[in-house]
């Protein structure tokens, strides 16, 4: 199916046209029935069954579902039969719904929650919706949804088209490359192993088909929950139309009321999922290389950094550990005793992360090739020849995740390298990637989880199947220890298995500013956990580069560095002792900064909040964020102003309305307006909001190296009301799913003469420490009394900086600092 026949056009119609003026006037070919795009008629019928709706015209229909107060799904069915309702992203379909009614015009039906309102048009079956104000968020444009009947494979290419509104903005779609903005491009979904790939380059290595559009100060979301390769388009070929499509599935979408970005995000959230509590220490710093190798190479590398001090939990094995790249297997030349590597690695702080790949090598003599054999777990063509290709081990066949007897061995598979202690598993080559052809050819056959398909419907779900096989069978494996993965393709969902990186980069200037736009897209995609291989996959970065990709990389939620073997070595310290005092002053950063990261992760997992957030989601009322990419916000309180111009000694920042603090000097300035800052090679802008309570450990070569004896709370004093999060758990179980957990909560409030904190907490965990070393940023006037629990503190000072220090109680329930 042609990209351009996404949408009824003057030109395609006429020609429709005349094929059926030609077929008409030709006798020869009466039995040879043209294949045209179908529109819906007007609406002849209605049916309500509980809180699902049905609109029929005669012949197709149309379902819309109140899934909660702001979620409205809707469905196509052409000719009156819908698909299996499955879904690989939404395990669950209906949420709480407080009230919903539909009512019957004279010319339209409308479906109401206490949110939004659903019209349908009887004429045409025109769908738009709209607020309880009256204000129109999202409209049909003429002959929105239709199809075309897909005589090769069967089924039907699905369309649907919706107004373009001429100051729409639109945001989304994971990790595509170019503008963070998406108006005026088209994009193609079709999970892509793109090496080395460039600016506005697609498709990339996922499929997240949900983006987020804002107009009038209103954002709204779309869901296109269709595994098919599929379209959108945001105004490319016609500015007034936004479209998206499918080569085969069903037209079905969810509606996801807004007005605010982040309600639109979070409640995608309650569809997709969330991603799990992660082990504490990936939040740490992670190095990799493809590959290290021998064993004496890996523990030089950790040598190195425990003897320069810089912080590191873990180091990765690419795929040379294998025995002729055999996942599940160990290359006994360069690694002939590896739990006692692995072991010797833990006892010095470090975790093993290790890669495996789909592709299960053609050699009978090779268990997991022999068992997958046996147990028929490979996938097949059409004709029932097993599906094979060639990757890293030669000839392979592939076993099909989309069968849960297959997701339950493969998961099994990990039991060795797990008993031998590696900590992580990285999912690589599974969009999925065959050498020569790209991928699997169309006609291989999946068991979709008994819903059956062929490689046209699975071809985007395979990699997150696979790397879900991992998830649950690392769960069962660890028992109560949270597990770490990581895949390079996914779709919608895949959050709740695993952790991304952006793929293979390369060492450019350009690809620092592609990746920091990729995350801030993934986050708000429903992608939390994502990151770039620091200083690029691909070519040779200077100091200067390497530098400022560490400075990125220490705000990126996942934080590891790789590079492909046939470039010069980049660790921290690789480019001269300059460089690595910045490297280390960075990564140390981030363990200093190691619980507010945490809490932030804890915020998105339970509350659906995403952790990068763009300017635009800060203040979506202001028309110039849309175009605003370079910074961003790591949770609510920090800033982040990365620097991704060679040569670059400053650069203009805005700052979103409100107070806030420069984090390096405390200067204190008013937000809604630019500034230019300083930002030497030395420094990365960052700035943090009044009122917050940022909580810092001390500086750690990994995570829990040290026992906290004390945390420190850095309080920033602000003249209006702001609260601030802190959680702590065990840091590896999942005990917090039975409330072991603590959720503290602060509230700082400060005027001319007083400021006061405020602590409440949730759950049942007790962390170690007893004592918060308390310091007071902004304060407006001299200290004379502080009065914690209404008991008078004496030991306090305030220094020549003017930040005021002392100590408390983890405990505390109120704080006042006066001036009386």
């Amino acid at each position: 199916m042609e990209a351009q026949n996404d949408k009824p056009n003057e030109a395609s119609d006429l020609i429709e046209k005349e094929q059926e003026i030609q077929h008409l006037n030709n006798p020869v070919d009466i039995s040879v029935k043209p294949i045209v795009k179908q529109y819906l008629g007007a609406v002849k019928k209605v049916k309500k069954e509980g809180n699902r709706f049905y609109f029929s015209d005669g012949d197709a229909r149309v379902e819309v579902r109140v899934v909660s107060d702001d979620i409205i799904r809707v469905r196509l069915a052409p000719h009156g039969v819908f698909l299996d309702d499955f879904s690989y992203a939404v395990p669950e379909v209906d949420q709480k719904v407080s009230v919903f009614k539909m009512q019957e015009h004279d010319d339209h039906f409308t479906i109401s929650t206490h949110a939004v309102t659903c019209k349908i048009e009887k004429a045409n079956f025109h769908i738009s919706f709209s607020d309880n104000i009256t204000n129109v968020v999202m409209v049909d444009e003429a002959n929105s949804m239709h199809w075309e009947e897909n005589v090769d494979f069967g089924g039907y290419y699905i369309y649907a088209t919706k107004k373009c509104h001429p100051e729409e903005n639109f945001f989304g779609l994971g990790d595509k490359s170019g503008n963070f903005n998406l108006r005026g491009r088209r994009f193609e979904n079709w999970n892509t192993d793109a090496y080395s790939f460039g600016w506005n380059q697609d498709p990339l290595y996922r499929t997240i088909p949900f983006y987020i559009g804002l107009h009038n100060q209103a954002a709204y979301g779309i869901f296109f929950d269709n595994t098919f390769k599929s379209y959108f388009d945001f105004g490319s070929e016609d500015v007034n139309k936004t479209s998206f499509w499918a080569d085969g599935g069903e037209l079905q979408y969810y509606y996801i009321h807004g007005p605010h970005i982040m309600d639109v995000v979070k409640r995608y959230a309650t569809l997709t999922g969330t991603h799990p509590m992660p082990p504490k220490w990936t939040l740490g710093y992670q190095q990799c290389r493809w590959s290290y190798y021998p064993e004496t190479k890996v523990k030089e590398i950790a040598k190195q950094f425990r003897e320069r001090k810089i912080p590191c939990d873990a180091i990765y094995l690419d795929i040379d550990y294998m025995d002729g790249y055999r996942c599940f297997t160990w290359n006994k030349k360069y690694f002939p005793d590896p739990r006692r590597m692995i072991k010797e690695l833990s006892d010095d702080g470090f975790k093993t992360v290790v890669m495996i790949d789909p592709g299960i090598k053609v050699d009978d003599d090779y268990w997991v090739f022999k068992e997958g054999k046996e147990k028929r777990f490979f996938c097949r063509r059409s004709d029932d020849y097993y599906m094979e290709g060639h990757v890293w081990p030669g000839r392979c066949q592939f076993p099909d995740f989309t069968n849960p007897k297959v997701r339950s061995w493969w998961g099994n598979l990990y039991k060795e390298l797990v008993d031998m202690g590696v900590a992580g598993f990285w999912n690589d080559m599974n969009e999925p990637a065959v050498f020569g052809s790209g991928t699997f050819p169309n006609d291989v056959r999946h068991n979709y989880d008994g819903y059956r398909g062929s490689h046209r419907k699975a071809h985007n779900v395979y990699g997150m199947q696979m790397v879900r096989s991992t998830y649950e069978g690392l769960k069962k494996l660890m028992r109560n220890k949270r597990p770490f993965t990581i895949t390079r393709a996914g779709y919608s969902g895949m959050q709740r298995y695993a952790s991304v990186w952006t793929g293979d980069n390369i060492a450019t200037w350009e690809h620092l500013k592609i990746g920091n736009i990729q995350c801030q897209r993934l986050s708000v995609s429903g992608v939390p956990f994502c990151g770039t291989d620091i200083g690029g996959f691909s070519g040779e970065p200077d100091g200067e580069l390497f530098t400022r990709w560490i400075q990125l990389g220490t705000f990126s939620p996942f934080m590891r560095a790789h590079s492909a073997g046939d470039t010069a070595e980049r660790e921290p310290w690789s480019f001269g002792q300059f460089f690595e005092d910045i490297n280390r002053k960075f990564i140390e950063l981030r363990y200093r900064l190691m619980p507010y990261l945490y809490s932030v992760f804890w915020e998105h997992h339970r509350y659906g909040f995403p952790i990068l957030r763009p300017l635009v989601m800060l203040e979506q009322e202001n028309i110039s964020n849309s175009f605003r990419q370079d910074e961003f916000c790591y949770g609510d309180k920090l800033l982040i102003c990365p620097v991704l111009e060679q040569g670059a000694i400053s650069r203009k920042v805005y700052l979103p309305k409100g107070t806030w603090y420069n984090f390096w000097t405390n200067e204190i300035l008013d937000g809604g307006n630019e500034y230019t800052v300083d930002a030497k090679i030395d420094s990365m802008p960052m700035f943090v909001r009044a009122g917050t309570v940022l909580p810092e450990y001390p500086v750690m070569q990994y995570v829990d190296e040290k026992s906290i004896t004390e945390v420190v709370l850095n309080i920033y004093h602000s003249d209006y009301e702001v609260n601030s999060y802190m959680y702590e758990d065990h840091g590896d179980t999942f005990a917090y799913e039975q409330d072991i957990y603590l959720e503290k909560k602060f509230t700082v409030k400060g005027d001319t003469q007083t400021i006061k904190v405020n602590q409440r907490n949730e759950g049942l965990y007790t962390p170690n420490y007893e004592f918060y070393v308390c310091n007071v940023i902004g304060v407006k006037f001299q200290v004379k009394k502080i009065i914690i629990d209404n008991k008078e503190v004496k030991d306090f000072y305030t220094d020549d900086q003017n930040i005021l220090h002392f100590k408390c109680n983890k405990n505390f329930t109120d704080i006042q600092i006066l001036s009386l």
